[in-house]
């Protein structure tokens, strides 16, 4: 059996390395810069123009994809999004009709697809080619806030307007893009353009923020043009419209939930 002091030495050992790590970590706390006045401006601006995007509200918004290749005919794609929070949504396939039924499901940064045939829903990447220029990440999610970290680089003024350039990096790999450099109206916090950036720091494309009109309560773009900076004239549009503001229980955004949906 342990005696009195032998349990009393063990028992001092313990709190001395308690007392010790919490000194610690107040001390990595302490350390801890502060955000920034930039930082912190940085976010805003970001935060604002996706509420421009879209609304933090549950909606559903209806999304025309048209892609050009040279030399060949568009590819027109219909799909319906409903979404709430930024943070979670539903996108259906409405054409073509030999897709129709496809459904993903996005929850925070994990995707899904659900397949008619197939019995479990498969694992998709936010970052994986959806149509054209699009990616699933383009459509499933829009939360630049969420994703990344923002930092402001400098102003330009581009026809007489006054925009500020920010540079998101992504908060981890598992985001659509690791990279965005992104122009951003400073009077109205309206998006105007983005380009599109690898984990290499490669171009992939850029996106252009078009045709704002009211849409969900708001003024919003109902256009957006993606063009691939490799291959010259290849670009895809999607045009949103039909958006209204819908109540969604958390129960839609369940892989169980799924095949319930039409």
């Amino acid at each position: 059996m342990m005696n009195a002091k032998f349990l009393g030495t063990v028992r001092y050992v313990v709190l001395t390395l308690a007392f010790c790590a919490g000194i610690a970590a107040d001390g990595l706390a302490a350390e801890a810069p502060a955000p920034s006045a930039e930082d912190a401006l940085a976010r805003s601006i970001v935060k604002k123009a996706d509420t421009v995007r879209f609304p933090q509200e549950g909606f559903q918004v209806d999304v025309v994809i048209t892609t050009a290749h040279p030399g060949d005919s568009a590819d027109v794609r219909k799909y319906r999004v409903l979404s709430k929070g930024n943070e979670n949504s539903v996108v259906m396939v409405m054409e073509p009709a030999s897709e129709r039924g496809q459904i993903m499901l996005m929850k925070e940064r994990d995707l899904w697809m659900f397949l008619p045939e197939v019995s479990q829903p498969v694992r998709l990447a936010l970052s994986q080619r959806l149509t054209g220029q699009v990616a699933n990440g383009d459509l499933a999610r829009a939360n630049f806030s969420g994703d990344y970290v923002p930092r402001l680089l400098r102003n330009e003024t581009i026809d007489g307007e006054a925009y500020q350039v920010l540079e998101l990096t992504a908060v981890d790999r598992s985001v659509t893009y690791q990279k965005v450099l992104y122009w951003v109206k400073q009077s109205n916090a309206w998006p105007y353009k983005a380009e599109f950036y690898s984990l290499s720091n490669r171009l992939l494309k850029t996106c252009k923020y078009q045709n704002f009109q009211s849409m969900g309560g708001k003024v919003r773009p109902t256009r957006l043009v993606m063009e691939d900076a490799l291959r010259h004239g290849e670009q895809s549009v999607l045009d949103y419209h039909g958006m209204k503001l819908r109540e969604l229980p958390d129960k839609i955004f369940t892989k169980d939930y799924l095949k319930k949906l039409e």
